[in-house]
């Protein structure tokens, strides 16, 4: 790797992504762009400062004090490690990066390093709380030098760094054949997938062993190599097995997801203004602090309307929250009136907040 300063880009795929390209990096030290909720866990935090010294980067806030701090870090000469994708994958496969990446490579007069994760989803998906025991594999990709990155412009960087990184988890698995071993592999899948393709109701899945299903009837067997399909229970009869095959089947997560989005925002479309959206049980509000300590405001019922995100008294206009993201599994971050704040289910539950994280996104763009 270059001696000077250099900004790594690699995919992200788990909460471990940091340590695992730590680890790989040798004597190198880097400065690693974080979520701000990690200078939130208390002792723990405190570890992850000493060792790691992470850039804060506020999920669902204004990335600009972050993108001041990189630069004032590489300008010194020091190595930075950006997840340009901004959060884990859902679904396996890589996306696109943040578009003003490349204005940053070319700002930096860092060397540009591309950097790729392999295997990691299939060990542990960010919907799941327990690792899959299976090879994970971590390499550089290519070395862009200073004097190159001069000959490009930012959109050309962004191309070949979305090129270098990009990872599907599923056609990975065809080409190395490797096994990932572990109980209940299914279990979990209700934090990212929400919609039931049978009788499309929304929050109806649930999951137990190797199985998602839902109260409809559906049911499809989850492995690592993507769905298998166990749609109706024997002797539902002809006419349910003619209903069934109208069902749509989707080979992995990826497929399930698109339609689920796009299936989510056909919805909306013709939603009643005076009816919710949806609304979930058992969520903590706060209002983030810029010293990272966290301000508790409400406990209560999670409902989104199309006008309005609400929990209890707490009552947010959606044509004024600017933006929104989600840290792990169970947190919805977003800024409102340019304050900081995040919706918090129990770590141990299976409440799905990724349909706010979609709805909310249309609304945003």
């Amino acid at each position: 790797m270059s001696k000077g300063p250099v900004l790594l880009i690699p995919n992200h795929v788990t909460n471990w992504d940091p340590l695992l390209v730590a680890m790989s990096l040798k004597k190198k030290h880097v400065y690693f762009v974080a979520t701000e909720h990690i200078f939130r866990l208390g002792f723990a935090s405190k570890l992850l400062t000493y060792f790691l010294a992470p850039i804060a980067r506020p999920k669902g806030g204004s990335g600009l004090e972050t993108v001041r701090s990189c630069m004032d870090h590489l300008k010194k000469g020091h190595s930075v490690c950006l997840f340009a994708e901004g959060e884990a994958s859902w679904d396996g496969q890589t996306h696109p990066i943040f578009p003003a990446t490349g204005k940053l490579v070319q700002l930096s007069g860092a060397t540009l390093v591309t950097y790729r994760l392999e295997g990691a989803y299939l060990s542990l998906p960010r919907w799941r709380k327990t690792m899959r025991r299976g090879k994970v594999y971590g390499h550089p990709i290519r070395i862009y030098s200073p004097e190159e990155l001069k000959k490009m412009t930012a959109r050309e960087i962004n191309q070949a760094i979305d090129r270098d990184i990009y990872e599907n988890a599923w056609e990975r698995k065809k080409t190395t054949g490797a096994v990932y071993r572990g109980k209940n592999p299914a279990e979990g899948l209700e934090r990212g997938l929400y919609l039931c393709p049978k009788c499309r109701k929304i929050g109806t899945l649930k999951t137990a062993g190797d199985m998602i299903f839902c109260d409809c009837g559906l049911k499809r067997r989850y492995t690592e190599a993507g769905f298998a399909d166990d749609a109706e229970p024997e002797g539902a009869g002809p006419e349910a097995g003619a209903n069934a095959s109208a069902v749509p089947f989707f080979p992995t997560f990826i497929e399930w997801d698109a339609w689920q989005k796009e299936t989510l925002q056909e919805m909306a479309a013709v939603q009643d203004p005076a009816h919710p959206f949806f609304s979930d049980s058992g969520l903590s509000l706060s209002r983030i602090l810029p010293d990272h300590r966290s301000e508790s405001l409400a406990s209560g019922t999670l409902t989104l309307f199309p006008d309005r995100l609400e929990l209890e008294n707490c009552v947010f206009p959606v044509s004024e929250i600017s933006s929104v993201a989600m840290v792990q599994a169970n947190r919805l971050l977003f800024t409102f009136r340019n304050e900081y704040y995040e919706a918090a289910a129990d770590s141990k539950s299976r409440i799905n907040l990724r349909k706010y994280l979609d709805l909310l996104t249309a609304s945003d763009t």
